[in-house]
């Protein structure tokens, strides 16, 4: 079987015994700050386990894309080396929440192994927690397995811990033995060696117990199973290879990498670790961008670009030295399109991104790995075999390298780097990188909303098609995140309500304000929030009366902000498709806010936008908003609407029925907010600002309607003022200002020449004030009014003028003190105009320093000038 057929068959046995096929989450988690990629199939369901959420179904079976390449779970430098270390790869499993426990559990994974897969059942060994008594018996009892292939294992790889208390539960893994022929070859090799010959298959996690805080196991009221199994490891071993990158899941990336390359794989170990690199990383990448993740220098972004580089390193030392990655990526795409059809959708953004980081990273590795070869040299005669961190750090900071790249080149050498002095130098710039990994995932979710969710206290928004009124009744009032029955005058606190016209900020659009009154009582709402998908939470003060639960309640929203809101939201949807007509389809929204007054888009772009190119753009949205197309929204199955071509945000979480906005044949998209009926209500779109907000990712603010209009009244002002001062009318102005500064620059000119022809007269004046010391000409004088420029060109006539000599000249400028010292040549072996001026500054309250010859200060005591010029005597 291939790989693709295993991820079909193991989903098709498990929605055959009840469970609902659920399609992989993104590898972005989402309400969960402890992670910082989706790194096994529960992630999704976390809060299914908790009894947090009710999806609708209690057994669930997925094929879970991950990635483990930060963090505690970092096994990069295995990456390539070993057989089964991957940065990405799928995760399947089956999950039961509060429905069926172990006996079932263990009966599933044990058939469709053995009958499905048609694995010998004599190679099958079975671990268990080292009390588990009942997992025991349902192995050997129930199964058929002899107790000398069950083995009893301890707590630290046979139990599972959500924490240090919570959710817990023993373990019962499946391992497939492999055979002599594999793994370390010693006649004692048993299930507890580490080497490849046991290979564990299949983890069934048993979560029963709830731990307090003084360790004592409670058994949970519903226990849950969670379950995992990598496909590349089941791929191998139904495939009858020992190495994962033998299975066919990889093997078309290595023909064609091989292809590229023109390294055959299997020849030259150290060849078949680099190409088993690109064949691992180009997935990881490939992946990554197309679930919204960018190279940057901190928490995902920096894992990704250490993935990328590494693998451009190992491409490097298979002698490919232009960018190549972008090319395997759309192998990966090739191979994986079936399984995961959102990648075709996002080839040539994907291809883009990785393009531009390998062209950046091209652009300094030589110098960089010569700065690592000549440094290794040099620690070699020394007798030394640590890297030092300031050069770690100097290769990260100014080449690009990151430190496990740089560990990972000096490692054929016998080094390593020293981590220590790399992380101070980092703690100096201020740049942890490798601290912002932890907790970089979303905020998590208060327990509170999803406990009220759990229970029923549910909303429903009745505020699209321009409602904004409507009739309800209070559900819940939290003070302060906890529920209370009753809420009086003056107290402020949340509302939720069984039905809701105001729309609870989500998407990047804000939430309505307004009103919420009833029989006595009127609520003021300054903000209304999604904190989950079920509930919308009215945020404000209770301005009059009192407000209990199951009061019946008459909702207004403020309808002249909501008609703004509505006109930048549609307006972020012409915007963009106005940037792909005008930019290119790698366009993908990457963040964005609406709001009343404005609206914020961000997107990927690699280039900074040219001003011709934002007048294309503008124009361009412009002209949609004057068509007046209709503005039509549907709901729709998300297949379908996937189908439909509709554009998606990349990390969005989308439900299992969308809401797909289209504006006629300009725009359509994946969409909850609200929206105007037509183009035309947009009114206007100005675009008022343009910036690059991180590497590839560029940011427009514009405004609409009102604010536009507003915008453009001002600018007009401002022009009429700037034309008025000039005596010009508006259409003359940009004429008037050039004929304006090109007089300037010629006065400019003519003043400059006048102040030569003063200064070569004051140097012939003050030529009479020099005198002799020791032998040695010497000139000390403040001359009147001069900037550094022209101070500068004095001295050098009074240079001229001296022929033998010291000069040093000192000037008030702006409040601020100015010195220059010059010494003739013939005088530098004697006197140092830098030494001097060292010396002198510190009397107006500068430093300053220069060459032998010539030397300047500034200082910020004007006053004591002529004390300053009187020590140059004294110093002779």
């Amino acid at each position: 079987m291939t790989g693709s057929e295993i991820r079909e068959s193991f989903l098709k046995y498990f929605e055959k015994n009840g469970h609902t096929r659920v399609a992989s989450s993104g590898l972005i988690p989402k309400d969960d700050p402890t992670l910082l990629f989706t790194n096994a199939g529960m992630v999704q369901f976390k809060n299914c386990f908790l009894g947090l959420e009710d999806r609708g179904y209690k057994r669930a079976a997925s094929s879970q894309k991950c990635v483990r390449a930060g963090g505690k779970h970092n096994d990069l430098e295995n990456v390539g080396v070993t057989a089964r270390h991957h940065t990405f790869f799928e995760m399947l499993g089956n999950f039961s929440f509060g429905d069926y426990f172990k006996e079932e559990a263990i009966a599933w994974a044990w058939e469709f192994l053995t009958v499905e897969m048609k694995l010998p059942v004599e190679k099958l060994f079975v671990t268990i927690f080292q009390d588990d008594d009942e997992a025991f018996d349902i192995w050997n009892k129930k199964m058929g397995v002899p107790a000398e292939r069950i083995v009893r294992m301890g707590e630290k790889s046979n139990f599972w811990m959500m924490g240090d208390t919570g959710p817990c539960g023993p373990c019962s893994e499946i391992i497939y033995d492999q055979g002599e022929g594999t793994g370390c070859g010693r006649p004692e090799c048993d299930i507890h060696c580490d080497c490849d010959r046991h290979l564990e298959i299949w983890n069934l996690v048993f979560t029963q117990f709830d731990r307090d805080a003084t360790g004592k196991l409670n058994p949970l009221p519903n226990p849950n199973i969670d379950t995992g199994m990598g496909l590349e490891r089941l791929a191998a071993v139904a495939q009858g290879v020992t190495s994962n990158y033998d299975s066919d899941i990889f093997q078309g990336i290595i023909r064609f990498i091989e292809k590229i390359s023109g390294k055959p794989y299997g020849k030259n170990e150290e060849d078949n670790i680099s190409i088993r690199v690109i064949a691992d990383h180009s997935r990881s990448v490939t992946f990554l961008i197309g679930d919204g993740v960018l190279p940057s220098n901190e928490g995902r972004g920096y894992v990704l670009r250490r993935i990328l580089r590494r693998a451009a390193r190992h491409g490097k030392l298979l002698g490919m030295n232009k960018p190549f990655l972008h090319e395997v990526s759309g192998a990966v795409v090739a191979e994986m399109k079936d399984a995961y059809p959102d990648l075709m959708d996002k080839a040539a953004y994907i291809r883009k991104v990785i393009v531009n980081e390998e062209q950046r990273f091209i652009e300094t590795l030589d110098t960089g790995l010569k700065i690592l070869r000549d440094e290794v040299e040099m620690l070699k005669k020394s007798g030394e075999t640590v890297i030092p961190g300031d050069i770690v750090f100097k290769l990260y900071d100014t080449y690009g390298f990151p430190t496990d790249l740089t560990a990972d080149i000096v490692r054929r050498d016998h080094f390593t780097i020293d981590q220590a002095g790399f992380d101070a130098a980092m703690e100096a710039q201020r740049e942890k990188a490798r601290e912002s990994w932890k907790g970089s995932g979303e905020e998590a979710v208060s327990a509170i909303y999803q406990k009220l969710s759990v229970d029923g206290v549910q909303t429903t928004f009745v505020g699209y098609e321009g409602v904004t009124e409507a009739s309800s009744q209070v559900a819940a009032i939290l003070k302060e995140g906890v529920p209370v029955d009753m809420l009086g005058e003056g107290e402020e606190a949340e509302i939720i309500l069984r039905e809701t016209p105001f729309y609870g900020e989500v998407g990047g659009q804000v939430g309505d304000t307004g009103v919420i009154e009833g029989e006595g009582f009127r609520f003021e709402v300054t903000d209304a929030r999604r904190p989950v998908d079920t509930i919308i939470s009215h945020v404000g003060k209770l301005v009059k009366g009192t407000l209990r639960i199951d009061d019946a309640v008459k909702l207004t929203v403020d309808d002249e902000e909501r008609r703004a809101i509505e006109a930048n939201h549609s307006g972020t949807h012409v915007l963009q498709a106005a940037l792909k007509a005008v930019l290119g389809d790698h366009i993908k929204q990457s963040g964005s806010l609406v709001n009343a007054e404005r609206l914020r888009f961000d997107f990927t772009h690699f280039s900074k936008i040219t001003d011709e190119e934002l007048e294309q753009i503008e124009t361009l949205a412009n002209r949609t908003i004057q068509r007046n197309i209709p503005v039509v929204t549907t709901v729709m199955p998300i297949d379908e609407a996937v189908k439909t071509g509709a554009t998606a945000v990349f990390d969005e979480k989308y439900g299992d029925v969308v809401r797909v906005v289209k504006m006629g044949d300009v725009s359509m998209e994946l969409c909850g907010g609200t929206h105007v009926s037509r183009t035309g209500d947009i009114g206007l779109l100005k675009i008022v600002h343009e910036s690059a907000i991180a590497a590839g990712v560029r940011r427009i603010e514009a405004l609409t309607g009102r604010e536009a209009v507003k915008y453009v009244r001002k600018l007009e002002g401002e022009l009429k003022n700037a034309a008025s001062l000039v005596k010009a009318n508006v259409f003359e102005l940009t004429d008037r200002m050039e004929k304006m500064l090109a007089h300037q620059k010629t006065q400019e000119k003519e003043i400059e020449a006048l102040k030569g022809k003063l200064a070569a007269k004051d140097s012939s004046d003050l030529m009479d004030k020099a005198r002799e010391i020791k032998g040695v000409r010497v000139l000390a004088t403040e001359v009147e009014g001069m900037d550094t420029k022209t101070l500068r060109d004095f001295g050098d006539k009074m240079r001229d003028r001296i022929r033998s000599g010291i000069i040093l000249l000192g000037s008030k400028n702006e409040g601020k003190a100015m010195l220059l010292c010059i010494v003739t040549k013939d005088l530098t072996d004697r006197y140092h105009a830098g030494n001097i001026i060292k010396a002198i500054a510190p009397i107006v309250g500068g430093s300053g320093g220069g060459r032998p010859d010539m030397a300047q200060a500034g200082g910020t005591k004007p006053e004591n000038l002529t004390a300053s010029l009187n020590k140059l005597p004294e110093m002779i």
